[in-house]
């Protein structure tokens, strides 16, 4: 009896483990499910050639942007999304065996589990691995496939058996935008090599996840177009690299819409072209999507035809909801500095692609940048050196005023630089003006005056390799008329910088009395100078400090 009840437990067991299988979710029911996306970009996907880097932490902000926190993913859910799709690139990250850097492994999966344990889907991709920068390593022709089969499917099983016990809720993407050998876009330059190729690559990509087991049998695996095409020779070229219901097809659009009936136009044409050439073999989604208006985003978005981006935001999502394809927004909406606080810079941007979804914005949020607590430029760990830096956007720098300051959180570097004559360790401020430029006038470094652009940190605190300190850099009017109308930019050597914060200075304990610019009292600006006609900034009146606006 003891032994029939246990054999009756085990069956039962199996029967529901198979069950669970059986029940995972498939790819038609993942991309109605997955709602509207957003891209995480320029972020665990950054690369640089020359590697100066030597952190995981200084790899993803190596494009400007910062590190990623949950904070950021739990607005974007807040806000209406669903799903957030993780590029990464791993080559810089992998040893001369294909073997990644364990510390990269776990960043990247830190990163999946925000997005994860908000509830929401991740698409976990190979990202600029691929692309038209000779470091790629990932093209479409076979003399490559040959190449680099191995170490291709080798990423992938990594990558596949650190996620295996993943639900439903992840999803991989086999490789982002391959070219050939020639990096030509839309579609190869040999057709017949490059269309092999890329279905040789779909095919080793599934094939390599599924002999991983776990949930990886029955996960939902993305594959795109060459080059991410959405042209419809590109489109009927893909195959279907299994059969079964788990593979999603991908495609990217960034069309030039140039007034709303032009855009309805091309919508109309591209969601045509997907069902005619994917729709009726798989489920589709549109993994990369903007219009250039919207971004890049130091674009001007309120420029004239910002109506006509957003008409064709709402009707893009309008009408793929219609069709059962997905979509994920390329960066914008949050970006660079908005990621920190965390905020939206586009959070009108948010809300149309989200009304447009569900038909209303009710219950959701979109937090946007409070000024006054000042503005996060750059946070991370950015090795300075000659002619790179960390740049103030001018746009940051008109928000504050007449009157700025830029709180700079540093360390010394010396690992770095093998001669002792290198150890420069020092920071420049300096202005782009039809070329960049040291500022030369008006500056102050922790209160005190100082000549030229440059700044030595040793003569602040010693000159220990490590050593953190945070420096307040002051601009009075004559300083700030040079950069307000360029970017600043933060240059140096020796120096590692981890934040900078610009801000109104000194806000703690001003009055928000606005000075009478009539009245009889003397005024004075903060360099204890005497103002007849005061403009906008912070004043001395009476002893006490003052806004005039």
């Amino acid at each position: 009896m003891c032994m029939k009840k246990t054999l009756l437990f085990v069956c039962g067991l199996l029967m529901c483990m198979s069950t669970q299988a059986g029940d995972f979710e498939k790819a038609k029911d993942a991309v109605t499910n997955m709602g509207v996306g957003w891209n995480l970009g320029n972020t665990l996907d950054a690369h640089d050639a020359s590697k100066t880097w030597t952190t995981t932490e200084q790899h993803e902000t190596c494009w400007g942007q910062p590190v990623t926190k949950p904070e950021l993913i739990k607005m974007m859910k807040e806000a209406g999304f669903s799903t957030i799709r993780v590029p990464v690139t791993w080559y810089q990250e992998m040893d001369s065996d294909g073997k990644v850097n364990e510390a990269w492994m776990k960043r990247v999966k830190e990163v999946v589990d925000y997005v994860i344990n908000n509830g929401m889907y991740c698409i976990l991709n190979v990202h600029h691995d691929t692309g038209d920068n000779s470091t790629h390593w990932l093209h479409a022709s076979s003399t490559n496939y040959k190449k680099n089969q191995a170490k291709f499917e080798g990423l992938w099983k990594q990558i596949a058996e650190e996620f295996k016990d993943y639900d439903q809720h992840l999803l991989f993407e086999g490789y982002n935008e391959m070219l050939d050998d020639n990096n030509t876009w839309n579609e190869p330059s040999n057709k017949t090599d490059g269309y092999k190729a890329i279905n040789d690559y779909a095919k080793s990509f599934v094939t390599t996840v599924r002999n991983t087991g776990g949930n990886n049998k029955d996960r939902n695996l993305i594959v795109n177009t060459y080059s991410a095409s959405s042209k419809p020779d590109a489109m009927k070229n893909l195959d279907l690299p299994e059969e079964g219901n788990h593979i999603i097809f991908q495609v990217h659009s960034y069309p030039d819409w140039q007034n709303k009936s032009n855009a309805k136009k091309e919508i109309d044409n591209l969601i045509s072209n997907i069902k005619s050439n994917l729709l009726n073999r798989a489920p589709v989604i549109i993994g990369e999507y903007a219009t250039f208006t919207t971004w890049p985003s130091d674009i001007d978005y309120y420029a004239t035809d910002h109506d006509v981006a957003l008409y064709a935001m709402d009707y893009l999502i309008q009408e793929t909801k219609k069709a059962g394809v997905g979509t994920c927004y390329w960066m914008g909406m949050s970006d660079g500095i908005y990621r920190s606080e965390p905020a939206f810079h586009q959070a009108d941007l948010a809300q149309t692609l989200i009304k447009a979804y569900y038909g209303s914005t009710d219950g959701y949020k979109y937090p946007v940048h409070d000024a006054s607590k000042g503005t996060i430029a750059f946070e991370g760990e950015k090795i300075l050196e000659w002619g790179q830096g960390v740049n103030v956007p001018s746009s940051m720098l008109k928000e504050v005023g007449n009157n700025v300051e830029v709180e700079l959180t540093y360390k010394l570097d010396y690992i770095n630089f093998e001669k002792e004559d290198d150890r420069y360790d020092d920071i420049q401020f300096m202005y782009n003006k039809g070329g960049w430029q040291k500022i030369t006038d008006g500056l102050s470094i922790d209160g005190k005056a100082i000549e030229g652009a440059d700044f030595y940190a040793s003569s602040f605190y010693g000159s220990k390799s490590g050593d953190t300190k945070t420096s307040v850099l002051t601009f009075n009017d004559s300083a700030f008329k040079l950069v307000s109308m360029n970017d600043l930019i933060i240059q140096g050597h020796g120096v590692i910088v981890t934040k900078v914060l610009v801000r109104a200075p000194e806000t703690s304990g001003i009055s928000n009395t606005i000075i009478n610019k009539n009245s009889d009292n003397s005024i004075y600006n903060l360099q204890g100078q005497r103002i007849t006609k005061p403009q906008r900034g912070i004043y001395i009146q009476n002893g006490k400090k003052h806004i005039a606006k």
